[in-house]
């Protein structure tokens, strides 16, 4: 007779990232010192690329965030150079991902700006940016680069809208406009041809982004979505939300039929925004939960159960966000398959946790280094707007990160001129952030007033006397015609 033995190990145990684990890096490779924001929104607040690492920091009067070569770990010094040119609050930053020095922000004074940050870093504080992109009429507060083309840039605002900007030229020429109310989330497919949104309506949409067209949506009561993510080219889309019964839960969904989720798995019973990370790579999904010092990681399917448990990373230091490090930044001597930066807010820590595929070989592991997303675009902001889609150009890791970039990113050269948005030059008006500025603002038009009126009762003095005189001549004329 045989006996089945009940085992608290998940069933599915063929997979090659079952033994994955978190290392977290030496205290010498960690970023230590930095003024990390206290802001409250729900943003990871971190950027990485394979050159620089980018922090929101808290700051006395306006917003920035600090750049620093991810090569220069260690203690940070406090006098350090800051980006600090918008008038608020930054609430977002992304890195180019095809020019490794070209950063865009998002800000509470309702601005986008491009920045260009010099080779080795910053030297001394920069207020001056490539580009200011003035289109949305309150704060913007998510901004996304496309993934194939070289000059798309979307941000959502606190207007409901999202603006796409062609860098080529400088302005936005698309906007959508199918939401009623804030966008939290923004993902991206494959070649950038959908874009899937979540708001605070609770609704889950999928959205042709150059016509601005709705092509699926969801309102799931049983799963009121905060996060979403496409799942590469499976045509999938996978959602962090919260159950009816308020605990965390994660939903499957096909892409082309929102009617139901596919799948729905309870979480825990906290209350942090869970982000979810997805590499397309190795079909793997990292949970992390804002305040919560632990990252959950699965494997997705395209069969049934769709979704394999793997394991858990623990820590004891809650995260405020994470930045997460492109392919083409990993140590794949180290088998290193995912990285990401973990902001410590009370410490003031940045910790790099490395995800390792432990292998005894260490010749190049070429099945966990799939041909991957590289450093060059596929398309033209013009191609794309155009309606060309392409996928992203594959580089490999194998010789490691070597090519670099011929392009040249360049901003617009452009006259001075205004934005105008239903008769309002938004270059011109850009909204009072507190009740000074609104006094101030207050005041000054109250004297741009008393000037045009100055100015309106001149001219009516001289039309009156340009009349008269047109008159006197009027009468002048006929008594010169009979002498």
């Amino acid at each position: 007779m045989t006996v089945t033995k009940m085992s608290w190990r998940p069933t599915y145990r063929s997979s090659k990232f079952r033994n994955v684990y978190g290392k977290v890096a030496n205290r010498e490779h960690c970023f230590d010192g930095i003024p990390i924001t206290k802001n409250v929104h729900d943003n990871h607040f971190c950027a990485v690329n394979a050159k620089f690492l980018a922090i929101v920091t808290e700051s006395a009067g306006g917003g920035s965030f600090i750049v620093i070569p991810v090569s220069q770990a260690g203690r940070i010094d406090p006098h350090h150079p800051k980006v600090c040119g918008h008038q608020g609050n930054v609430l977002d930053i992304k890195w180019n991902p095809f020019f490794e020095n070209i950063i865009a922000s998002c800000s509470e004074d309702s601005s986008v700006r491009i920045w260009e940050i010099p080779e080795g870093g910053l030297r001394r504080n920069m207020t001056e940016a490539m580009m200011e992109l003035y289109g949305h009429s309150r704060r913007v507060g998510l901004i996304e680069w496309h993934p194939t083309s070289s000059g798309i840039l979307f941000s959502a605002g606190y207007d409901y809208k999202i603006l796409i900007w062609n860098l080529e030229i400088g302005e936005p020429v698309k906007m959508i406009d199918c939401h009623s109310d804030v966008i939290v989330c923004m993902s991206f497919n494959t070649d950038g041809s959908l874009l899937a949104t979540s708001c605070k309506d609770k609704k889950l949409r999928v959205i042709e982004p150059r016509s601005g067209r709705v092509l699926q949506h969801a309102s799931c009561k049983n799963h009121r979505v905060n996060r979403v993510v496409f799942l590469g080219n499976m045509k999938r889309l996978l959602t962090t939300g919260v159950s009816r019964w308020n605990t965390r839960q994660i939903a499957l969904w096909d892409q082309e039929d929102l009617s139901m989720p596919m799948v729905e798995e309870e979480i825990d019973g906290l209350s942090g925004l869970l982000f979810p990370f997805y590499d397309a790579d190795t079909h793997m999904l990292y949970l992390a939960g804002k305040g919560d010092g632990n990252i959950r990681y699965y494997e997705i399917t395209t069969e049934k159960p769709y979704l394999q448990y793997l394991m858990e990373f623990r820590s004891p230091a809650p995260q405020k966000g994470l930045g997460v490090m492109p392919k083409h930044g990993l140590d794949v001597t180290a088998c290193e398959v995912f990285r990401f930066y973990k902001l410590v807010t009370l410490k003031g820590l940045i910790e790099p946790i490395s995800m390792i595929v432990p292998r005894r070989s260490e010749t190049y592991q070429e099945d966990i280094y799939p041909m991957t997303a590289g450093t060059e675009p596929a398309l033209s902001a013009n191609d794309w707007l155009s309606g060309i889609n392409r996928d992203p150009v594959l580089m490999s890791l194998k010789k490691g990160y070597q090519k670099p970039n011929q392009l040249v990113f360049k901003a617009p050269v452009k006259e001075k001129k205004g934005v105008v948005v239903n008769g309002i030059d938004l270059l011109e008006n850009v909204p009072p952030r507190t009740e000074n500025e609104l006094l101030r603002m207050f005041f000054r038009q109250q004297e741009e007033l008393r000037k045009l009126k100055e100015e309106l009762n001149t001219k009516d003095v001289k039309i009156r006397q340009l009349e008269l005189e047109l008159n006197n001549l009027r009468n002048v004329s006929p008594v010169g015609n009979n002498v």
